[in-house]
C-alpha cells in the first residue's frame, strides 16, 4: 500500500467470506501460545470452527480495504454476553491484518469500526481476547482503550 492510499473501512458481506477464511488460516499462527504447543493445521482447524461459529450467530463482518484491495478482517459478535454479568457487549471473535500491510494503522481502523457498529447496536461494551505472546497486538488494543479486564490462568500438566 502507498501512502496516497487511503484505509476505508466497510461491512463485510457472504463475497468476503473466501478473503476471511484465506487470511484467518494465514496468520493462524499468531494465536498460538508458547504454552501450548501445537500443529499449525490444528489451528488452522480451529478457526474454521470459529468462523462457522461467528457465521451462524449474530455478527457483523468488518473490512478494511484501499479501493478494491482487502487488507484485514474483523468477526464481531453481537449476542455473546458477558460470562459474569450476563451483559451486553460486542465481542471481537477474530481479527486479522495482511501482514505485509501491518503496521500502518489497519487494525486501528478495524476497531474503531468495531467499536462504531457496537455504538449503533446499542452495546456498552466492545471486548476480545488475545494471547499472551502477541505483544503487538496488545500494544495495539492498548492504544485504542482496551484494558485488561479479566485474565486467564493455565498450568501444564
Amino acid at each position: 500500500m502507498d501512502a496516497a492510499e487511503q484505509i476505508a473501512i466497510r461491512r463485510g458481506t457472504v463475497a468476503d467470506r473466501a478473503f476471511v477464511r484465506d487470511l484467518g488460516k494465514r496468520v493462524a499462527a499468531t494465536s498460538i501460545s508458547a504454552l501450548r504447543p501445537v500443529a499449525l493445521v490444528s489451528v488452522e482447524d480451529a478457526f474454521e470452527r470459529l468462523t462457522h461459529f461467528v457465521y451462524a450467530r449474530r455478527h457483523e463482518l468488518v473490512i478494511a480495504h484501499a479501493g478494491e484491495r482487502r487488507l484485514g478482517f474483523l468477526l464481531l459478535l453481537l449476542d455473546l454476553p458477558d460470562e459474569v454479568t450476563n451483559g451486553d457487549q460486542a465481542f471481537v471473535a477474530y481479527m486479522a491484518v495482511v501482514p505485509e500491510e501491518q503496521g500502518r494503522g489497519i487494525g486501528a481502523a478495524l476497531i474503531a469500526g468495531a467499536e462504531d457498529l457496537a455504538r449503533a447496536f446499542g452495546l456498552p461494551y466492545l471486548s476480545l481476547m488475545v494471547t499472551e505472546d502477541n505483544v503487538a497486538a496488545q500494544r495495539l488494543y492498548a492504544r485504542a482503550g482496551l484494558v485488561t479486564e479479566r485474565r486467564m490462568l493455565t498450568k501444564p500438566l
